[in-house]
């Protein structure tokens, strides 16, 4: 069984002499359970060049307390000061994401956490780092009502390097964590904490205290990794063209990366969202393609095509599978529309099998793993050609109006062609254009919201656009299989069917180009 939950959570240091303080003095607290003592051993898992402990993630196998098993700890969140208060030494509320698994043998990470740390490891193998025997004793918090509110764990750590065992460190903790007690505990219990003498941890986990000191003597270091951003990106009205361009692409390269186990888990509308994650990636590189050095650019835009390539197998199986079984059991009851129903069934399901499996087969290979070492990389250290960075180059407003208005000329070229276009199959493929042009545009449109107030209207009419033609195109594919599949009864059925919502599509889409004209033609500006 795999376990999720969000750890939210006060951390402080402790002397050794430090007495812990009455919980029950704390706002609406009820009472407080005996303490008990746990005795645990966690041994956690990393890399040679320790990447997880790099990106703030840490895997490990406890024994000993209740929740005793596989625990996986992902990069936490931004932590908050109580209170809304930033001023430094203040204590820190402190979130990340937390996934559970039985213990199993101590040797096999349970494939529901590896899943999520392929995208992180790239092939790189999982081996003992370090050792933590934790002596813990619990100080459970209860309101009047008998809920469980919160749990202060007193905690003296003993850690070691693994496999040697290198090194000894000992310290004292207190986390003071939320169980389904409000944030509003919080503020008081860390008033509580600091009066007792204990001061805001300055480590975000036991792990990453314990390897900045024993690391010094021990046999590696937690590496720079690429997923530890350099600086925070930002795109005020006053920002560069590449610091737009770059927190564009950094915001859709974590929606990559967060969406990476969600495919391997097969999560619902896990590959659509890796998916759309990809094609910003590739419409932000195309319209801000003169910032950059053309070599680099050309060899990442390809590989982000052929990725995008391997997420559309599934995600087009699955979206013609969902349209044709919701039409196909709006047939009349009888033999015939029962064997159509099991043979459209039959089809998709084999189509999207086929298709899930080449994925994966990607997502395992060295050639994925380079990709997303590549998009990091441009990330980081962007390939700016020379003066693109310097000060006083073209702001991003005026780069970015230029780039919605390049992309809005050229959906209105796609457009006149569609109009001008004879032939049932060339107007489709017209139409096709068209649909993938709004889709630039709205992306492009999306990359100028920070610096342009109007890019966001722009960009919602480009997807009004986008999506009646994505169920116009939905359409075409979902008549010439039918057609394939037999021309008489339940066919001729289905295929009457969607020659009319081709039609209504169509008509959709003539009202949409209408209505946002002239929003197009003026732009962002």
């Amino acid at each position: 069984m795999n376990v999720q939950g969000m750890e939210v959570e006060l951390k402080y240091d402790a002397g050794p002499e430090a007495r812990v303080p009455r919980l029950a003095d704390l706002p609406g607290a009820g009472r407080v359970a005996p303490p008990r003592v746990d005795r645990l051993t966690a041994v956690y898992f990393d890399t040679p060049g320790r990447t997880l402990a790099g990106r703030g993630i840490s895997l490990r196998r406890r024994t000993g307390g209740a929740d005793e098993g596989w625990h996986l700890k992902l990069a936490p969140e931004k932590p908050e000061g109580v209170g809304g208060g930033a001023e430094p030494g203040a204590p820190e509320i402190r979130r990340r994401r937390e996934l559970h698994a039985p213990l199993g043998r101590p040797d096999v990470v349970p494939d529901p956490l590896l899943a999520h740390l392929h995208v992180y490891l790239r092939g790189a193998d999982l081996a003992p780092t370090v050792r933590l025997e934790t002596e813990r004793t619990t100080h459970a918090l209860y309101g009047p009502d008998g809920t469980h509110l919160a749990d202060l764990a007193d905690d003296r750590v003993s850690a070691s390097l693994l496999p040697a065992g290198a090194g000894a460190y000992r310290w004292r903790e207190w986390e003071f964590e939320l169980v389904h007690g409000g944030p509003e505990l919080l503020g008081p219990a860390a008033e509580l904490l600091a009066a007792a003498g204990a001061t805001p941890a300055p480590h975000a986990s036991k792990l990453a205290r314990a390897l900045e000191v024993l690391a010094e003597t021990g046999p590696g270091r937690a590496e720079s990794t690429n997923g530890q951003r350099a600086p925070e990106l930002a795109a005020g009205k006053e920002a560069p063209a590449a610091a737009v361009v770059g927190l564009y692409f950094a915001t859709h390269l974590d929606e990559l990366l967060a969406n990476d186990p969600a495919v391997r888990l097969e999560e619902p509308e896990a590959v659509h969202n890796m998916r759309s994650a990809v094609r910003r990636l590739r419409s932000a590189l195309a319209a801000y393609r003169k910032l950059y050095a053309r070599a680099p650019l050309r060899r990442l835009a390809g590989e982000l095509k052929w990725l995008g390539g391997m997420l559309g197998g599934p995600r087009d199986a699955e979206v013609l599978r969902e349209r044709l079984d919701g039409h196909a059991a709006e047939l009349p009851p009888g033999k015939d529309s029962a064997a159509a129903r099991e043979r459209l069934g039959r089809h998709g399901a084999e189509q999207y099998d086929a298709g899930y499996r080449r994925l994966l087969l990607a997502l395992e290979s060295g050639r994925y793993f380079r990709l997303l070492a590549a998009l990091e990389d441009f990330r980081d250290a962007p390939p700016l050609r020379m003066g693109a960075a310097s000060k006083g180059i073209r702001r991003g407003r005026k780069v970015s109006a230029r780039a919605v208005a390049k992309a809005a000329r050229r959906l209105r070229r796609a457009q006149k062609k569609a109009s001008g276009t004879l032939g049932e199959g060339d107007y489709e493929q017209a139409l096709h254009r068209v649909r993938k042009d709004a889709k630039r545009l709205r992306h492009v449109a999306e990359s100028a919201e920070p610096v342009r107030r109007r890019a966001r209207k722009v960009a919602k009419a480009a997807h009004r656009q986008q999506k009646v033609l994505g169920d116009f195109h939905d359409a075409v594919i979902a008549r010439d299989l039918v057609a394939r599949m037999g021309s008489d009864g339940p066919y001729a059925t289905l295929h009457a069917r969607e020659i009319e919502l081709m039609a209504a599509a169509e008509k959709k889409y003539r009202k949409a180009r209408k209505k946002s004209r002239r929003l197009l033609q003026r732009g962002v500006t």
